[in-house]
C-alpha cells in the first residue's frame, strides 16, 4: 500500500505461532472437547477433578451403602445436597429402596409436605420401612385410615414384622371404626405371622391370647411357651450389656423374673414420631381420646374408650397386652394401687348406656402382670 505522497509502507513480517489444540480424552478413551471440560485441565484449574470421571454404577453402590447404614437422616441429606449429580443419583429407586429405618426417622416437629413426599418416594421404591412409617403416620396422625392401612398392608405382605403386628393391634381394637369392627381371629393370625418372624411384642401378645382364649382356642401351655420365647429374645441384649459391673442409666427390670436387668427396648422411629406428634399438641389425640400408657408405643385411640385399662387403678390405658406387660415390668408395677375404682366404673357404665363402650373383665396376666379391663 502507498501513502498520499506515493510512499510505500514498510513491510512488516508477523510471526504467528501455530496453535495446536489437543483433544482431551477421558479414562474410557472418549474425546472431550467441550469448553467446560477444557477449564478443568491441569494447566487451568490446578489438580484434575477425578469425581466426574467415576462411573454412575460405582457412585450408586456407595450411596446404597450410605442409605442402608445411615444413623440419622442428616447423613444422607448432606450427601444429597452436595452437588447436582449426587442429588440425581441419590433419588434413584435402587438407593431409596435400601434406606434404613434410622435414615427415615423423621421428627414430628420437622414434618412438612416435603418430608411426606420423600417418604412417599421411598415407599414407591419398595422400601418396607418407608411403607410402615408413612402408613403409621397417615393412619394415626393424619387420620387417613384407608391409605395408612393400605401402606402397612403392602409392607405386611412382604413379611415386615412391625407392620404385621400393627395391623394385628388394629384388628384387636377395631381401630378406625366401631367396636363391632373388631376381628379377633384376624388379629391372632397376623400376630402369629409376626411372631414367626421373631417380633418380641407379637410373641408376647400371642402368648397372652392363647392363655386367655382371646380370639383363639385356649391353650395355657402353648401360651407360656410363647412368653418364654419373648423373654429369651429379650435376654440377648442383656448378655452384651451385663458386662458392665453396675447398672447404667436407662435400666429396667424386663427380665426381673430371671434376676436380670436389661435396658429398655429401643422404640421404632414410627412409634417415636407418634409420641412426639401428640405430645406437642395441647388437645392430644382429640377430646375424649387417650394415649397408650406404654412410653414406647405412642398409639392413640381412634374412638372413645377403645383401649383397655388397668382394672386395679384405672389410671393407665393400653392398646395391647404386650404394651401392658412391658409397661408393668418397666414402670407400673411400682405405681399401681387401688384408686377410686367406683368412679371410673361409673363412667364406663355411663358410656355403656350411651352405646360408647363395653366392659369385660380379663383374667390374670402371666408373670405378675396386673389385670386389664376393656372399657
Amino acid at each position: 500500500m502507498r501513502t498520499r505522497r506515493r510512499i510505500c509502507y514498510p513491510k512488516v513480517e508477523m510471526c504467528c505461532e501455530k496453535l495446536t489444540v489437543k483433544r482431551r480424552r477421558g479414562f474410557a478413551g472418549e474425546p472431550t472437547n467441550s469448553w467446560k471440560r477444557s477449564k478443568s485441565a491441569p494447566e487451568i484449574a490446578g489438580d484434575r477433578d477425578l469425581f466426574d470421571e467415576l462411573p454412575d454404577d460405582l457412585v450408586l453402590s456407595v450411596l446404597c451403602k450410605l442409605s442402608s447404614t445411615a444413623s440419622c437422616p442428616a447423613d444422607f441429606i448432606n450427601a444429597l445436597i452436595t452437588c447436582k449429580r449426587l442429588k440425581a443419583l441419590s433419588l434413584q429407586s435402587i438407593v431409596l429402596s435400601t434406606a434404613s429405618k434410622k435414615m427415615l426417622a423423621v421428627k414430628a416437629n420437622n414434618w412438612c409436605e416435603s418430608a411426606d413426599r420423600f417418604l412417599k418416594l421411598c415407599s414407591d421404591s419398595g422400601n418396607l420401612e418407608a411403607l410402615y412409617t408413612l402408613g403409621m403416620i397417615r393412619f394415626y396422625c393424619l387420620r387417613n385410615r384407608g391409605t395408612g392401612a393400605s401402606l402397612m398392608a403392602k409392607a405386611a405382605i412382604k413379611s415386615h414384622a412391625p407392620a404385621l403386628y400393627s395391623l394385628a393391634v388394629i384388628q384387636f381394637n377395631g381401630s378406625g371404626g366401631s367396636k363391632t369392627d373388631k376381628n379377633l381371629q384376624a388379629g391372632v393370625a397376623l400376630c402369629a405371622r409376626a411372631a414367626f418372624l421373631g417380633h418380641v411384642d407379637a410373641l408376647r401378645e400371642l402368648g397372652h391370647c392363647l392363655q386367655d382364649g382371646y380370639g383363639v382356642r385356649r391353650n395355657i401351655s402353648e401360651g407360656r411357651r410363647f412368653l418364654v420365647q419373648a423373654n429369651a429374645r429379650e435376654l440377648g441384649p442383656w448378655l452384651v450389656w451385663s458386662a458392665r459391673a453396675h447398672h447404667g442409666p436407662g435400666a429396667c427390670s424386663l427380665l426381673s423374673d430371671f434376676g436380670c436387668d436389661v435396658p429398655a427396648p429401643e422404640a421404632h422411629p414410627a412409634n417415636r414420631f407418634l409420641s412426639e406428634w401428640f405430645s406437642g399438641r395441647t388437645c392430644g389425640p382429640g377430646p375424649g381420646l387417650r394415649m397408650c400408657s406404654h412410653t414406647g408405643c405412642g398409639r392413640p385411640e381412634t374412638r372413645s374408650h377403645e383401649f383397655r385399662r388397668c382394672s386395679v387403678c384405672g389410671s393407665v390405658n393400653y392398646c395391647s397386652r404386650a404394651c401392658q406387660a412391658l409397661d408393668w415390668k418397666m414402670r407400673h408395677k411400682a405405681e399401681c394401687a387401688p384408686l377410686d375404682v367406683e368412679r371410673w366404673v361409673d363412667e364406663d357404665e355411663e358410656h355403656e348406656l350411651n352405646g360408647n363402650g363395653d366392659f369385660h373383665g380379663v383374667g390374670d396376666v402371666e408373670d405378675g402382670d396386673d389385670v386389664m379391663a376393656e372399657s
